[in-house]
């Protein structure tokens, strides 16, 4: 029988992570669901784990390795109408979490869901103030804009076929896909009920050279738009400025203020 959906995970080193994500899986209300790990050359126990579930376990060389590629070479796989793409760092808040995702492809319009997303209790905050921005309280079903996040998100396999992920983009292969699929009249859809924790757990060097991909991708994705300077200056303050009054309000400014001050910085 035809999966319900199949889910596609890509992992490299997610020993600590992935076993919670299957785990949740497993405990969905939708069952009839085929689980894709595509692991980029793992060296700790991150295939052991996800080899003692119920788990297509698919390989590319490190050296391969871009976030399109990985994507592709997952879904090329995938025997389901719907494809479900998860980071190995998300598990799911609600058992529900794949159903609440894919209900919007009830419309044929739609082409891509994405979910909401909040911090793990150890994220950083403007981490978490990131989520709180993005990642709203009610969903928008369609969205009149192309933002998403393959951290937590769903397409229909048939559109992927027509035209698969950039695998040329150092990141943001999701924002280029979505501009895709809205120049070609389908629509993208937020579902807030489709909720999972992201566990960031990176270095500062590590937010550093994901913001500096994500702006890499941005300028091939929109190369006519300018960032300059000011530009930076102004969004580094008004950024930082906005956390440090929440924290303040939520009685957390003296433990936070180096670390939101940093995280916006290396942002920028």
């Amino acid at each position: 029988m035809r999966p319900a959906c199949s889910v596609v995970i890509r992992a490299f080193n997610e020993e600590k992570h992935i076993g919670r994500l299957l785990d949740g899986i497993s405990q969905q209300t939708e069952k009839n669901v085929q689980v894709i790990l595509v692991d980029s050359g793992s060296t700790d126990c991150t295939v052991d784990i996800a080899l003692q579930k119920d788990v297509d376990l698919v390989r590319i060389d490190p050296r391969e390795f871009t976030f399109g590629r990985s994507l592709n070479v997952g879904i090329a796989q995938a025997e389901a109408e719907h494809v479900v793409i998860a980071s190995a760092h998300v598990y799911p808040v609600y058992p529900d979490w794949i159903e609440k995702l894919l209900a919007p492809f009830l419309d044929p319009s739609i082409a891509l869901v994405y979910g909401k997303q909040r911090g793990a209790e150890n994220s950083h905050y403007s981490e978490k103030q990131i989520f709180t921005h993005w990642y709203g309280e009610h969903s928008s079903i369609p969205q009149p804009h192309p933002f998403c996040n393959n951290a937590n998100a769903a397409i229909r396999k048939d559109l992927w076929e027509d035209r698969p992920y950039n695998e040329n983009l150092p990141g943001l292969e999701d924002l280029e896909w979505a501009q895709w699929v809205m120049s070609h009249q389908y629509r993208i859809a937020y579902s807030a009920e489709a909720e999972v924790i992201h566990v960031h757990n990176e270095t500062w060097r590590g937010i550093h050279n994901r913001y500096l991909r994500e702006g890499m991708a941005f300028k091939q994705i929109y190369p006519h738009e300018q960032f300059n300077r000011m530009d930076q200056m102004r969004l580094f303050w008004e950024n930082t400025v906005s956390d440090l009054r929440q924290a303040l309000h939520q009685r957390v400014f003296i433990r936070e203020i180096a670390n939101i001050v940093r995280f916006r910085w290396l942002q920028f």
